[in-house]
């Protein structure tokens, strides 16, 4: 039988790296990573002025509040961009009122994880808008105070979008009791027109294409009531229009209190007959609402983190 001498040099190296190795099988890997934008995860991002946040990892709970859905239809749980996502199959998740959100503010931002496809066909009935979230008010029971959705079903294979970029237009707004509705898209090309405006104003018109068809993205959107601006972001960068971002001259929103929130769809689907706006197919993940207009830096910060499921 061979024996094994240790010397006490050769003792202490193998504690050593015996230490080393529990040390790591203890931490799981979860080393602390560096902080992205001065921030170490998502849920720092705006921290103070979060309104509502749907991880949407397992189920439909509005994490802040703590509210569960009324309604969850043609939805099921898969990987998402972190975690678990809702993966909707013609589905809507519906919820009671949460307070924080029928409230008077003079900014927000929304922002959510979405995979969607371009329908490239326009037939009524179909569902070309991909509603991602809305809130249903008695104002109007589509257009919602809030509202985050796509064009999905307008493009044709001989635009400069096309079938194979599969590019996304993107819209948002918002409807209040005392100020009207505003509602705000991202160009996908410049029009004849929009060239000749930018030869007299350089700049003036910027397209935004965002080839995000088909693959998990992230879409942001910030009004801010002081400059009266809409900025929507795509993947931590902005894809608006300057010309079209300052409308209306509204410095406050006022929600209606009756206001509740829907994922996937705008309220009529759930309460009346229309047929012209179909539930969601696709996914939607990580939704988040704040009562502020985050900065570009913290989107792009908000971006990064979560794409890294942090």
């Amino acid at each position: 039988m061979k024996t094994i001498k240790l010397t006490g040099f050769t003792l202490a190296i193998a504690l050593s790296i015996g230490l080393i190795s529990c040390s790591d099988d203890d931490n799981d890997g979860n080393t602390t990573l560096p902080p992205i934008g001065g921030y170490n995860n998502a849920g720092e991002v705006g921290s103070a002025d979060l309104l509502a946040y749907w991880p949407l990892d397992g189920n439909g709970t509005e994490s802040i509040s703590n509210t569960a859905s009324s309604t969850t239809i043609g939805t099921t749980w898969s990987a998402g961009i972190k975690g678990q996502a809702a993966i909707m199959n013609g589905g809507y998740i519906t919820y009671p009122q949460i307070a924080a959100l029928t409230q008077t503010v003079n900014a927000f931002t929304i922002s959510a994880w979405v995979n969607v496809k371009n329908n490239q066909t326009e037939v009524p009935g179909s569902g070309s808008v991909s509603t991602f979230f809305s809130m249903k008010s008695a104002i109007d029971d589509w257009q919602g105070n809030i509202m985050l959705y796509a064009e999905t079903g307008q493009l044709r294979p001989v635009t400069p979008e096309g079938v194979a970029n599969d590019s996304i237009k993107v819209k948002a707004g918002w409807n209040t009791v005392t100020n009207g509705s505003q509602i705000y898209e991202n160009a996908l090309h410049l029009e004849p027109w929009m060239v000749e405006e930018n030869l007299v104003t350089p700049g003036k018109h910027v397209a935004g294409p965002n080839v995000i068809g088909g693959t998990w993205a992230q879409l942001v959107f910030t009004w801010e009531g002081a400059t009266h601006k809409f900025i929507i972001y795509s993947n931590g960068a902005k894809i608006s229009n300057p010309a079209f971002e300052v409308r209306g001259d509204n410095s406050t929103l006022v929600m209606d209190a009756t206001s509740t929130p829907m994922i996937g769809a705008f309220g009529n689907v759930a309460t009346t007959a229309d047929t012209w706006n179909k539930p969601l197919t696709g996914g939607v993940d990580e939704i988040r609402i704040w009562k502020k207009a985050l900065s570009q830096a913290d989107i792009n910060s908000l971006y990064e983190l979560e794409k890294a499921g942090r």
